[in-house]
């Protein structure tokens, strides 16, 4: 299977391939308390990302997904975007000289009720 967008031609191997991300969301808990949402993210190949989740929510999960990456400053800033099977839709951008990771996931509303 192809990977689209290709990432051929980009600085991928680079930038991002084989690179391996923890990072934690500073959260609070149902009464207000600080608790810590820690994730790692390896960035496998240019069609896979790997993940493992030790806190929050969905602390304890492990994934292997196909994944599309988007170069969108060379040696700066990139895109990777997955469909969970849960329907989850999940998108991170890394930006590397300023080392921060913004994301955005979209959960379904049965997921979501799943743990109310």
């Amino acid at each position: 299977m192809p990977v689209l967008p290709s990432v051929e031609s980009t600085s991928f191997n680079a930038d991002l391939r084989n690179r391996h991300l923890i990072y934690d969301y500073a959260a609070h808990d149902g009464n207000g308390d600080p608790e810590k949402w820690r994730y790692e993210m390896w960035f496998y190949n240019e069609d896979r990302i790997v993940y493992a989740i030790h806190g929050g929510p969905m602390a304890g999960r492990k994934n292997f997904q196909t994944a599309t990456y988007q170069c969108i400053r060379p040696g700066e800033l990139w895109q990777c975007n997955w469909l969970e099977e849960t329907g989850t839709i999940c998108s991170l951008v890394y930006d590397i000289p300023n080392k921060r990771i913004t994301t955005l996931l979209g959960f379904s509303k049965g997921h979501w009720i799943a743990f109310l």
